[in-house]
Order: structure tokens, then C-alpha cells, then sequence
């Protein structure tokens, strides 16, 4: 088979990457996204392309050889609700909405993978393309689950990757078991009686009630939770129905929590219960708490960690790898097809001077492209090892 002109390779990445981040979409809305990938995938020549899975999800599949054994390589490709702020040629061209999260990264290094093992081959066996809508918010891949992916496209393991900022490019890294948390979101309703900010003795209003709930739930994390859990609880907003000259009789609190283990996630939830109850009883308030879980945690496989590593060693060079030092506590739902087949998730350097994720300055840094493409390409080859390699 052919060898791909690498160069040529970085260019075509390159310039799908800056037209799919011209042209961002949000989760389930990614119809020109899709159509995109499809078309693309089809141009190289894969034996299937499937369209409309879980919303608008695709997945194509290459096969070679006789193996009998299936890969799965994933990239999300929703972008967010981030108005940009940068000035690059390629910016978002839809207001209000950006790729701040480098999806639009992940989607050309597999479209490159994909390219380069169809020209290629050096595998034996099939490979499965899966392009994932709605990552962001956590319902992707549940819902490519529930259009019965794992039953209409079988694959073994699956193996995912995500941009780091920070972390120099040409650098990479992964560790066995826990690598990304939980995402529970909580909302904390308090209810009293509002009335005019002069006499706040008439009524039973709730600020100050929600003020102490917010403090008060500082203490979970602190005096609640042991010190070898990692675990953090944060309220992002209070919201009430107050003005400049009335007090609130409404009061919602809401947030999220992060946990690495099921039992500390339930722990969260009963203590916050518990505390926001206290606090409403304690100035005469009634309160509503609602609790839900978004994202599991991501646990990787400790055998695939194995072998995501050597193939990076081959990419990267062995001194450009590394063990992640800590779990994360951001989440990805990469972690719902883990609870189904063994996977493995690793991090890919975006340089150091990239702004952070979920930033209205972010970009994508298209010098990491060809390591992701490699490496997508590499974990392959070596978990379906051909007979002949340059068959």
C-alpha cells in the first residue's frame, strides 16, 4: 500500500481544522460538522460510513486483513456557547458559539488517522471511527449507546484523547484507573416571604439564608469527606428574586461537585442534603434540593494504559511520555463506553502558551495534529498487529 505524504497530510488537517472551527456547533446540532466528517471519510474510501447515530453522530469503519478483532477510536466534535474573542483568520464565524474546547483539533486528527490507515493499512483486523456528538454536556455518547452502537458496530477497547494547554507540544500523558472525575449538578431552592429592604422583620426573606447555605457547604469537602478523597464542591451561581429595594422570598443555589468514586458522589449528596436543610430550618426557610449525576468517572484500563504508552513511546519518543501525576477533576463523557468495553484516554500537549480550556482566546495549536493522527494510527497497527506489516 501506499505511503502518505506526510506533509500534504498536516496541510489537509490544517485546513479541515480551521473550517470546522469557522463553523461551530453545539451538541446534537452538528449537522454541517457531520456531513463534514462523512464526506470526508468516504473520499478515503472506507467500506462503511453510518450517519445519524445517537443525533448526529458518525461512525465509519476500515477493514484489512482477516483478523477478526475491532478497534474504536473516538473524537468528540460539539463545540460550546463561548462567544470568541480572538482574531485569527479562521475565527468563529457564528456568534455566541466557539470551539474553545479543541474539538475541532480532536475531529482532523482522526479524519488524519483515518486517511492514514486507509492509504496505508499495517493493521489486520478493523478499526471503527467514531465521531461523537454533545460531549460537552455529557448526553453523546449516552445516546450513541442507546442508537445501538456496540450491537450494529462492535469493537474490543476504544481509545480517546484530549488537547492539554500547558503541556508542551509533542508531549503525552495517561495513567491507569481514574484519570478524569465525576460531574453531579446540584440546585438548593429556598423559600420565605420577601418584602421592602426597610423592614425585613415583616417578612422571612431568604438572602441571607442562601448566603449561609453557600458558606455552610464549604464544610462537606473540608470536615466531611476524608483527606485521601479527592472531591470538590463549587457553587457557580445564586440567583434570587430580589431588587435594589426588596428583599428575595426566592433563592436558588446551584453548582456542581466532582468525585472520583461513587461512594464519595452519594456521600456529597446526603451531606449536602442534610447541611441545606439545617440551614433553611435555622432561619425559617423552605428548601428544595435537586441532584443529579452527569458524568461518571473515567477509569482506564491498566492493560491499555499498557499499550496506549507503547505506541506513544513510538510517536513521541520515550522521553516525551509520561504518567500523569494526578487525576483530573474535569469530566469527559468518554467514561460512558468504558462502563461497556475496556478503553483508554490520554492527553496530548497544546503548548504552553495556550490559553485555557473553555477560554474566548482559545485555539487549537495545529502543530499537535500530526502526533494525534499518529498516535490514533499507531495504537492500531499495534493492537492489530498485521502478519506483514507492508501488506
Amino acid at each position: 500500500m501506499a505511503n502518505t505524504d506526510i506533509d500534504k497530510l498536516v496541510a489537509e488537517m490544517t485546513a479541515w481544522r480551521h473550517d470546522l472551527h469557522a463553523h461551530p456547533e453545539f451538541g446534537f446540532e452538528e449537522k454541517r460538522t457531520a456531513a463534514f466528517v462523512a464526506a470526508k471519510l468516504r473520499e478515503f474510501g472506507l467500506d462503511e460510513v453510518a450517519e445519524g447515530i445517537g443525533g448526529t453522530g458518525v461512525i465509519g469503519t476500515l477493514r484489512h486483513g482477516t483478523g477478526n478483532r475491532a478497534i474504536a477510536l473516538r473524537a468528540d466534535m460539539d463545540a460550546l456557547r463561548i462567544a470568541e474573542q480572538g482574531t485569527i483568520a479562521y475565527c468563529s464565524t457564528r456568534p455566541g458559539t466557539m470551539h474553545a474546547c479543541g474539538h475541532d483539533g480532536h475531529t482532523a486528527m482522526l479524519l488524519g488517522a483515518a486517511k492514514l490507515l486507509t492509504e496505508e493499512g499495517g493493521f489486520d483486523g478493523t478499526v471503527r471511527f467514531v465521531f461523537q456528538p454533545a460531549e460537552e454536556w455529557g448526553k453523546g455518547a449516552l445516546a450513541m449507546l442507546a442508537d445501538g452502537m456496540l450491537e450494529r458496530f462492535p469493537f474490543d477497547e476504544i481509545y480517546g484523547l484530549h488537547n492539554m494547554p500547558g503541556l508542551p507540544v509533542g508531549k503525552f500523558e495517561t495513567r491507569a484507573g481514574a484519570i478524569m472525575s465525576a460531574e453531579d449538578n446540584f440546585e438548593v431552592t429556598l423559600k420565605g416571604v420577601g418584602g421592602h429592604a426597610a423592614r425585613p422583620h415583616a417578612g422571612n426573606e431568604t438572602l441571607v439564608a442562601a448566603c449561609a447555605t453557600v458558606v455552610n457547604l464549604q464544610t462537606i469537602v473540608s470536615r466531611r469527606l476524608s483527606p485521601a478523597d479527592i472531591a470538590v464542591v463549587s457553587v457557580t451561581e445564586l440567583i434570587t428574586d430580589g431588587t435594589r429595594n426588596a428583599l428575595p422570598g426566592l433563592a436558588r443555589i446551584l453548582g456542581d461537585a466532582r468525585s472520583f468514586r461513587p461512594e464519595v458522589s452519594a456521600r456529597i449528596e446526603q451531606q449536602m442534603r442534610t447541611i441545606a436543610k439545617g440551614t433553611a430550618d435555622a432561619y425559617g426557610c423552605e428548601v428544595e434540593v435537586t441532584y443529579t449525576r452527569e458524568f461518571v468517572p473515567l477509569l482506564n484500563d491498566p492493560a491499555l494504559v499498557d499499550h496506549a504508552f507503547a505506541a506513544a513511546g513510538a510517536v513521541f519518543g520515550t522521553d516525551n511520555v509520561a504518567v500523569a501525576a494526578e487525576p483530573m477533576t474535569g469530566s469527559e463523557d468518554f467514561a460512558r463506553f468504558l462502563a461497556h468495553v475496556p478503553g483508554c484516554f490520554v492527553f496530548i500537549g497544546n503548548g504552553q502558551e495556550s490559553a485555557p480550556l473553555h477560554n474566548p482566546h482559545y485555539d487549537f495549536n495545529d502543530d499537535a495534529l500530526i502526533f494525534g493522527a499518529r498516535f490514533h494510527a499507531e495504537i492500531v497497527r499495534q493492537r492489530l498487529a498485521a502478519p506483514d506489516v507492508g501488506q
